[in-house]
């Protein structure tokens, strides 16, 4: 009687397995390899972009009006300078700029965003990227959205769950029903190479895609799990914080903010340089030693900078996003998840072609043998 439930329950999640793979495999393949590029997007961006990332020996100096007054020129009039990021010594200077979005859209859409890299000493312009411009960035949308406007991170976020159950019952189908689990290593199952393939790659890495799948569940449904784990709201509204526009004529000059900023960092070196907005008419300037300053744009005043930072506003949140991206893990985690991104096309691909073969072997006629005769 338990090994007759056994076999019902086996054929139930068969069932789901089976009919995840062959109804989501389309969605789920550029899912799963736009998720393997991004894990090396640094990588990929110095191979695809090497211009920008020249590095020079001399610098301008920590006087950001030089490179502002070199992108004047390539900003529209509607753009407004957002932040300035300084990077190491000899590395280039990257300036990101907000275009307001029109009028009445304010409080829906988030605001056109330019980024561009200067060349340290000469502060030439090296590169430009408007909004959603470049292969990576489509990446991260094929991946985040898989271009579907409006509630795209929700189906992704769906799809997640599908991967995670496909992942398990994936895992306990695999486990041989009769002598040792380590049956389950061979080889040989069977006598096609796709069946193969499928339970060997499948054992291997459903662990991994398991783990993939539940972080991005996490990511897609950000208020439900940082609510469930006693984090929402430490961070502030973060979704206004992205519609932030900058403000059209600042009071004060970078130039001035810094040197106000510099006396309370001990000497150390600027990083970045964050513009008042619309929410907080303040600058950020941050330095290399972790430090960083408020300087209110109207008076002046200076100020330590409590905002805390993702990672000490949402420490689970950052852990799943860094599981998940493999950012700060070490290179054997990032090749095990850039597999678990590559699984799904394998395990979709042969799963397909087991089901065809099945479907066909269902559709042989049955060969009856002939009634006996009356003598």
């Amino acid at each position: 009687m338990a090994g007759s439930k056994t076999l019902k329950l086996r054929r139930t999640w068969l069932q789901f397995h089976k009919w995840i793979g062959i109804l989501l495999t389309v969605l789920l393949i550029p899912l799963g390899l736009s998720g393997s590029a991004l894990v090396w997007d640094e990588q990929l961006d110095t191979l695809l972009y090497p211009q920008r990332h020249v590095s020079s020996a001399d610098s301008q100096g920590d006087r950001p009006s030089l490179y502002i007054e070199k992108v004047k020129a390539q900003l529209g009039a509607d753009d407004r300078i957002a932040l300035l990021q300084f990077g190491p010594e000899g590395a280039p200077i990257l300036i990101g700029a907000v275009r307001a979005p029109a009028e009445g859209t304010a409080q829906q859409a988030r605001p056109l965003r330019t980024t561009l890299w200067l060349k340290r000493d000469t502060a030439d312009v090296l590169d430009k990227s408007v909004g959603q411009s470049g292969i990576l960035r489509q990446l991260h949308i094929i991946h985040g959205s898989l271009m579907i406007p409006g509630m795209g991170r929700q189906v992704v976020g769906w799809l997640g769950v599908a991967m995670l159950i496909s992942s398990l019952t994936g895992l306990w189908l695999w486990w041989p029903t009769v002598g040792q689990w380590t049956r389950g290593l061979r080889w040989r199952r069977s006598r096609d190479f796709d069946t193969n393939a499928h339970h060997m790659a499948g054992f291997w890495i459903a662990v991994p895609l398991a783990m993939l799948s539940l972080t991005g569940v996490w990511i897609s449904f950000p208020a439900t799990f940082n609510a469930l784990s006693g984090e929402r709201g430490r961070g502030g509204n973060r979704e206004a914080m992205m519609r932030a526009v900058p403000l059209g004529t600042p009071h004060l000059a970078a130039d001035h903010v810094l040197a106000l900023a510099q006396p309370g960092a001990q000497n150390a070196k600027p990083t970045s340089i964050a513009w008042p907005t619309d929410q907080a008419p303040r600058w950020t300037v941050r330095f290399s030693n972790d430090m960083a300053w408020n300087v209110d744009d109207a008076s002046g005043a200076v100020t330590p900078d409590s905002t805390p930072s993702f990672e000490d506003a949402y420490p689970v949140a950052s852990t799943m996003r860094h599981m998940h991206d493999g950012t700060g893990m070490g290179m054997l985690w990032r090749v095990i998840i850039t597999l678990g991104g590559l699984a799904p096309a394998l395990l979709g691909v042969t799963g397909i072609l087991m089901w065809l073969r099945t479907r066909k072997w269902r559709e042989r006629p049955v060969q009856r043998r002939p009634e006996p005769s009356a003598a």
